[in-house]
């Protein structure tokens, strides 16, 4: 019978082999470069944005000592922790930088700054320089001098408990934008601590400790953040995915690199972010196994690709129909070749395409009408080989619901097993039972476990829950 594989149906036009020259393609297509998005650096809040949460956030500063404020006035303020108290030497220049801040004027600020500078004795004359050196910056537009401010500020030890996530995060941010990748982390760290809830925290803080080379703790932060933001209902940002993927592949963690991006399709299911999974788990694929082995897990990654929309290039249907026709399933290679067509990936004339669609459309006779009936002889389901091997054929067609029991009669049998009991998934899936494609996908343990675990997600996929909040738009 034609669907009873073994030595028929071979194509006889030369085709790639996938682990040789075209691995070296495809190696290429599964390096990951990030499609929806590579990551763009931060940059800091615009300056008139930063004057609003900075420059309203200093304490309530009492008069200078020179105003003579009652005693009584001053230890309330104090008691409440919300008074400084300037020195008396101090105090001139205190004023003069209050109302250059007020009236804007950078030029008369950066001389009150000299100025004070020379008269500031006590802590909180040092904190109320850095609170200003900050005013000049953000009058400035200069990052580094609001950096600095930040700087004394943070580190006198005055900072307020409530204004310490912003400080901190603004901080933070700047030592990210100049590179400094270790302050960044102590002071984003520090932010997330007092309870900041700055969008853009976890993936600079991610990214922090990605470039200063602690991938494990970049990571650890990526996937707290992650599952902490779809706890919430929220898509994660991406470039949570996406940094701590490259930084596993370029260290060779394959296993954690797929599982990652696997987690991924969760909130990122577009067809570009399933090509460039299944090309990732083809590459990382092991080597071992016999060319047929080989072969055999290709085309069920490869059918995968098809089922998720993922197919986009000649080179996809040229090596899945010729698998399919290699494994003798003329339907199969049939319909993927047409499916090519249809969306218009290559022209109904390609020569070798064409010669090939043709020549398995002959091979497959009248397949597709006899076969239904020859699935149900009870010698069919009494060989588990032959089961499964009709049970191939059958989901060529589009037969799901018909290969089922042929591939429950296959997964009985001790050969090949795994293989038949992921393929009983796809059929269940592919037929609309979602159920038992789980149970079956939970009990692959083999090398498609991968697999198995991808077809959960693609079943598990819901509309995407809305996308987190989006950094504010730098305009410096």
């Amino acid at each position: 019978m034609p669907w009873q594989r073994d030595g028929f149906s071979r194509v006889t036009d030369a085709r790639p082999n996938l682990r040789a020259p075209q691995a070296r393609a495809w190696a290429k297509a599964a390096e990951f470069k990030g499609e929806i998005s590579m990551f763009n650096r931060f940059r800091s809040m615009p300056a008139t944005a930063m004057a609003v949460v900075l420059g309203c956030a200093l304490m309530a500063t009492a008069a200078p000592a020179a105003a003579q404020k009652k005693e009584k006035q001053k230890k309330e303020e104090e008691a409440k922790g919300k008074g400084l108290t300037a020195s008396k030497g101090f105090a001139p220049a205190l004023k003069k930088m209050t109302d250059a801040t007020a009236a804007k004027d950078a030029a008369t600020l950066q001389a009150a700054l000299a100025e004070g500078q020379t008269s500031a004795t006590a802590p909180d004359d040092k904190y109320l320089l850095g609170f200003y050196q900050l005013q000049l910056g953000i009058l400035n537009k200069d990052q580094a001098s609001q950096s600095q401010g930040l700087d004394v500020m943070l580190d006198s030890g005055l900072t307020p408990p409530e204004n310490l996530a912003v400080y901190n995060f603004y901080s933070g941010n700047f030592a990210y934008g100049a590179k400094d990748y270790p302050k960044a982390i102590k002071r984003l760290e520090a932010a997330r601590t007092a309870g900041s809830t700055e969008t853009s925290l976890p993936v600079l803080l991610m990214d922090s400790y990605l470039s200063a080379g602690q991938a494990d703790q970049g990571i650890a932060v990526a996937k707290t953040a992650i599952e902490a933001s779809r706890a919430a209902g929220q898509r994660p940002s991406d470039e949570l995915y996406v940094r701590p993927i490259k930084a596993l592949q370029a260290a060779k963690r394959n296993d954690e690199m797929l599982a990652l991006m696997t987690a991924r399709l969760r909130d990122y299911g577009q067809p570009q972010v399933w090509r460039q999974t299944l090309f990732s788990v083809l590459q990382a694929a092991p080597a071992g196994g016999t060319p047929k082995e080989q072969e055999s897990f290709t085309l069920d990654t490869m059918r995968l690709m098809r089922a998720a929309g993922a197919m986009t290039e000649r080179l996809e249907y040229d090596e899945y129909s010729a698998l399919a026709a290699s494994d003798g399933l003329p339907g199969e290679a049939v319909a993927v070749i047409a499916e090519g067509e249809q969306k218009k990936v290559f022209p109904s004339t390609d020569t070798k395409l064409a010669a090939r669609r043709d020549d398995q459309k002959a091979r497959a006779g009248n397949e597709a009408s006899t076969i239904v009936a020859y699935a149900k002889q009870p010698s069919t389901l009494a060989n588990p080989k032959t089961a499964g091997a009709t049970a191939d054929a059958l989901v060529g067609y589009g037969h799901y619901a018909d290969a089922i029991p042929l591939y429950q009669a296959a997964a009985k049998g001790a050969a090949e097993k795994d293989m038949w009991t992921y393929r009983l998934g796809v059929a269940q899936a592919l037929s609309g039972d979602k159920a038992g494609a789980k149970a079956s996908f939970g009990q692959v343990t083999g090398a498609r476990k991968r697999l198995a675990d991808l077809w959960t997600v693609k079943l598990d996929a819901a509309a995407p829950p809305p996308a987190a909040a989006a950094a504010a738009p730098a305009t410096n």
